[in-house]
């Protein structure tokens, strides 16, 4: 049985030891109760390794925590980002496919992990609440499991429940799970979810994002009837248009009546909507990235961004400015999986421009995180390019039409100088 420790007692330096890998859950499944331990007590644990997964919006980290934890992740979205440009977060490009597996095999270590569960239900279960994605595997070989359970975590069906037995503490907090509001949908946005919804037909599946252009997209759908989701996370969006009746699952080949994701990622409406709710089940990821599944799926639209695309269909959604400021994520797992379906699409959509550059390039300035041969439709403001099938010529073609006007002209001079 766990032994449970009241929070203000609770002394991380008799449980963690020096040189231990400490795993903990991202975005709303942050642990923050326990992680504000390990940063206030970090000095008497001594050097610790910490798996940070790849989103974080607490704030609780900061770059100098670096001098006894050793920060490393799978990307620097959110509040990453700074420990990434101080140099303070060791990266680890993967597809999210492959990360349950790194942690099974001891990959990526995992000797403590920090769990945010929410309370047991009438018959005793817990729930891993708002994120479940990469938390069973780095369970596979811990040494010490904690878990806060939270009683503001939302109770949620997951493909596994945790098991009592295989925590050591528990310690019991109350306080609300890290949130993230939508983003101000501007009119760039509004014209992209324009051009993406017209490939969002009455039935389709949809695996979606984060931030300004999937809220947009999300917003734009409203008239659609029995649309599916299948995603790595379920934003506030979501959760009205299945209260509205858009999103019913109803038409999916696999997992009918069910939404898929791999976590929460929201406010508290979202949170009230997934408690106890039997139409969002949360996943690891080893089913929501898996390629074998979305194959499966039938008629799926996945939709990704990205910080730039080149004039041949390469996508840089990591690197700006040669800043790290992004993730492969799942975009390479849907990008490509949805496209072994009969019926599946790929759709990666941004703006044609920021900060007065083109986003649209004829080289890419970072890396290839999506190669140009699972290229398929790439969205902006002023319109798709269809690159599936089509040769380069054709390609660069559609790219230049769909990039700002007044970068055209330039792009096909240096069309010309590379391709001829």
């Amino acid at each position: 049985m766990p032994q449970e420790i009241n929070a203000a007692n609770l002394d991380l330096a008799t449980i963690i030891r020096d040189g231990d890998h400490v795993v903990w859950g991202q975005g709303p499944g942050e642990a923050q109760t326990l992680v504000e331990k390990l940063v206030g007590q970090r000095h008497r644990i001594g050097h610790v390794r910490a798996f940070i997964g790849g989103i974080s919006y607490s704030g609780i980290l900061k770059p100098e925590h670096a001098d006894n934890i050793e920060f490393t992740s799978y990307g620097a979205v959110g509040e990453l980002r700074k420990l990434a440009q101080a140099g303070v977060l060791r990266l680890i490009p993967c597809h999210l496919s492959q990360l349950s597996n790194y942690l099974r095999i001891g990959l990526i270590g995992a000797d403590v992990v920090f769990l945010q569960l929410s309370p047991p239900d009438s018959s005793g279960e817990y729930s891993y609440g708002t994120a479940n994605d990469y938390m069973q595997a780095a369970l596979t070989h811990a040494r010490v499991v904690i878990a806060e359970v939270n009683d503001q975590a939302p109770w949620t069906w997951c493909d596994k429940l945790p098991q009592r037995d295989r925590i050591d503490y528990i310690v019991h907090v109350s306080r609300p799970p890290v949130m993230l509001k939508a983003r101000p949908i501007g009119q760039v946005e509004q014209s992209i979810a324009r051009h993406v919804c017209n490939y969002i037909e009455d039935g389709t599946t949809i695996q979606i994002g984060i931030g300004a252009i999937p809220d947009a997209i999300l917003a734009a759908v409203g008239d659609r009837r029995d649309l599916g989701f299948h995603s790595g996370l379920i934003s506030d969006r979501v959760a009205d248009l299945m209260e509205k009746g858009v999103i019913t699952n109803a038409r999916k080949s696999i997992d009918p009546g069910l939404a898929i994701a791999g976590g929460l990622l929201g406010t508290r409406r979202l949170f009230d909507f997934a408690d106890h709710n039997r139409s969002i089940r949360l996943m690891s990821f080893d089913y929501t990235h898996n390629a074998g599944i979305l194959a499966r799926q039938g008629k799926i639209l996945a939709i990704n961004s990205a910080v730039e695309a080149d004039l041949t269909g390469q996508v840089n959604a990591e690197v700006a400015a040669g800043r790290y400021i992004g993730a492969i994520g799942g975009q390479g797992d849907f990008v490509r999986g949805v496209q072994l379906s009969p019926q599946g699409r790929s759709v990666i959509a941004l703006p044609s421009t920021a900060r007065n550059f083109s986003r649209i390039v004829a080289h890419l300035s970072g890396p290839v995180t999506t190669a140009r041969g699972d290229a398929d439709l790439i969205a902006t403001e002023h319109g798709i390019a269809e690159l599936r099938g089509q040769p380069i010529a054709e390609r660069i073609k559609r790219m230049i039409k769909i990039a700002h006007p007044d970068f055209r002209e330039s792009l096909e001079r240096e069309a010309r100088a590379v391709h001829g």
